[in-house]
């Protein structure tokens, strides 16, 4: 190309130009990558400050740091930035930037380290506790940090911004008039107002704040299980007679309430007959000690039957609390003050409950709420307190036997000094579900409202429930028997003749009849006994007695005669005869061989339908993909 000598300087002065104006846009690139390396350096400085204080507690550290001044710092280099791209109120980065731990956030002497946590139930019971012993609110053991594998291991949460949950600005980028400053300074708003929150108040005083509880706890209440069982394990058996039995017979102190919860569907398996004759004598103890003009605590019993929602709505209040009390008193139950049939779920029946406690306890008595595990007593204090008005309680609820593991002592729910106390559940060995692991008391366990299923039947016929409990007709004076099972709607059911069972047991216990859940668990759960029962009864219309099995369900039996029943269950499981709770049964008839409720036969039956589905998609992707390769071919 020709250029005419009088037109090089003009070239020289554009060249110069576009050289300047290259080196101030590679100045001002440099000076952005410097702001955000810059910003995401201080970003990873707060995270690793929260991973220390959350993680590196003091006993974590006390086997690497010997003595009790250290000060940890490291240095990282920074290239040289502007600080005139931040903002003033940002503190300018310097050139090497040092992160410095104070000794005094995780590191004290060895003689100001904790010591290790006594293993007990006995909680927070005591009027005058040690203050430095921490207690869950969820569940009643004792608090720590320093061993995930030992009871009460809890991590302390890191406060968080009351904005946390605002909303995030999520337009496009593309559809902003320029880069945001926010990024060119190298990170985002919501990042960095995390170090707005270090004085650890609460943001919003009139929501109250969530108490601290063990892991445990946090696991029953997210996820509704428990993440180590083994661990709970290693506490000692809650003994009763030493904590709560010792205050209960004290003849002085404060008065003294004992609700007694009862589940309303296993009544007699739930009941706490120990309990129920221990109160009773010193009643009868304290009751003549006062007559005589000495001191005397006469304990107050009320009776809570808890659950009354799973019960059918056809059943009559009148003639259940007639039934209550009853079995009440066969219980070892004599000195009952009242009887309240509650529903936490439903709201029934709290509001009367909660006037009749106010009114025994008085001003500063004692309330203590015994039962057996998985009754509803935390549900129970729960809905009081909300019902009440007064401070909102945060026991752990979860579908589990023994959720509450010490006692919790809940204060300010009832009005004045009186002291609310959450127990844990009594152990009873003779209800089947104790027996149970978690996916088979699932199936167990009565969550819906209860619906019969009725057989006709006559002598020489079994009914199974499960492969946990049977049946048998063995002589009757009438030609049809009714049984009416009354149990999980996902129990599964078997009636055929009673000289089959041999190969039931044999061929489908484990499998078709669940639980137990699998050939190995038949043998785990020990070994079968049989009970005999004579009844009678004198209508075709209604059911006369019952055959109930702790932890189970019963079997409702109507006839108008006579009859010699046989009982099959695992060894060491209570089977009782008692009045028939619930005396109507189905309007038809369940047919010979397996059945399974409305419930699992409609899941049953979107799950196939669902798996016809999936096979048609997946034959017509092989069906295409077959076409596909015969045409390439």
């Amino acid at each position: 190309m020709n250029v005419h000598w009088s037109s090089l300087p003009h070239l020289r002065r554009r060249r110069h130009n576009y050289c300047h104006q290259l080196h101030g846009l590679q100045n001002q690139a440099a000076a952005i990558a410097a702001a955000i390396a810059a910003g995401l350096l201080e970003r990873l400085r707060v995270l690793e400050r929260e991973m220390i204080v959350r993680e590196l507690s003091p006993s974590k550290l006390k086997h690497l740091l010997p003595f009790s001044h250290f000060i940890h710092t490291y240095t990282v280099p920074l290239s040289t930035s502007p600080p005139s791209i931040f903002d003033p109120q940002t503190k300018p980065y310097t050139q090497n930037p040092t992160k410095t731990l104070p000794s005094q956030l995780f590191l004290r002497p060895f003689s100001s380290l904790p010591k290790t946590l006594p293993l007990n139930r006995d909680g927070n019971y005591d009027e005058s506790p040690c203050q430095t012993l921490l207690i869950c609110p969820g569940c009643g053991v004792p608090m720590q940090d320093t061993d995930p594998k030992q009871p009460g291991f809890f991590v302390k949460p890191w406060p968080k911004n009351p904005n946390y949950k605002s909303p995030i600005d999520r337009n496009p980028v593309a559809e902003e008039p320029e880069i945001s400053i926010s990024l060119k300074r190298g990170f985002l708003k919501e990042l960095v107002e995390l170090e707005n929150d270090d004085n650890g108040e609460n943001p919003n005083p009139n929501v109250p704040e969530k108490p601290v509880v063990c892991a445990r706890c946090h696991s029953l209440r997210h996820y509704g299980k428990v993440k180590d069982p083994t661990v709970e394990n290693l506490l000692p058996d809650f003994d009763f007679d030493h904590t709560v039995g010792r205050k209960l017979n004290s003849v002085s102190g404060a008065r003294t309430v004992v609700l007694m919860v009862v589940d309303a569907a296993d009544f007699d398996g739930s009941f706490p007959r120990k309990v129920a004759k221990l109160v009773s004598s010193t009643i009868d103890e304290n009751y003549t000690a006062w007559k005589d003009g000495k001191s005397g605590n006469v304990p107050r019993v009320v009776l809570v039957v808890t659950k009354i929602d799973l019960l059918p709505s056809s059943v009559s209040p009148t003639r259940f609390e007639h039934w209550v009390r009853s079995r009440a008193r066969e219980g070892g139950a004599n000195k009952i003050t009242s009887v309240h049939l509650v529903s936490a779920v439903r709201d029934w029946g709290l509001k009367n409950l909660f006037d009749d406690v106010v009114g025994l306890a008085g001003q500063r008595g004692n309330v203590w709420a015994i039962g057996a595990q998985n009754a509803g007593k935390s549900t129970l204090i729960n809905s009081i307190g909300k019902h009440g008005g007064g401070k909102i309680t945060h026991l752990t609820e979860a579908p589990v036997p023994g959720t509450t593991l010490g006692i919790v002592r809940v204060e300010g729910v009832l009005p004045g000094q009186v002291k609310l106390f959450d127990t844990p559940g009594l152990l009873h060995p003779h209800q089947i579900s104790t027996r149970l692991n978690r996916e088979e008391q699932r199936l167990v366990q009565i969550s819906k409202e209860l619906k019969p299923r009725t057989y006709r039947i006559k002598a020489g016929h079994s009914v199974h429930i499960g492969g946990l409990m049977r049946l048998d007709i063995e002589e009757s004076s009438v030609d049809s028997v009714y049984i009416t099972v009354w149990a999980s709607p996902y129990l599964p059911l078997h009636m055929g003749k009673t000289e089959n069972v041999h190969n039931m047991l044999e061929d489908h216990f484990g499998r078709q009849l669940q639980p137990p859940n699998g050939e190995k668990r038949v043998n785990e759960l020990g070994q079968w006994v049989r009970k005999e029962f004579r009844v009678s009864g004198n209508s075709w219309d209604s059911s006369s007695v019952d055959i109930a099995a702790a932890g189970l369900g019963w079997f409702a039996i109507g006839l108008k005669g006579e009859a010699l029943l046989g009982v099959w269950t695992y060894d060491g499981v209570d089977v009782i005869l008692r009045n028939s709770l619930i005396p109507h049964r189905a309007n038809s008839f369940e047919v010979a061989g397996f059945t399974v409720s409305k419930i699992v036969s409609k899941a049953d039956q979107a799950s196939n339908k669902q798996q016809r589905q999936s096979g048609k998609k997946q034959k017509q992707s092989e069906l295409k993909a077959e076409v596909a390769a015969a045409r390439s071919l």
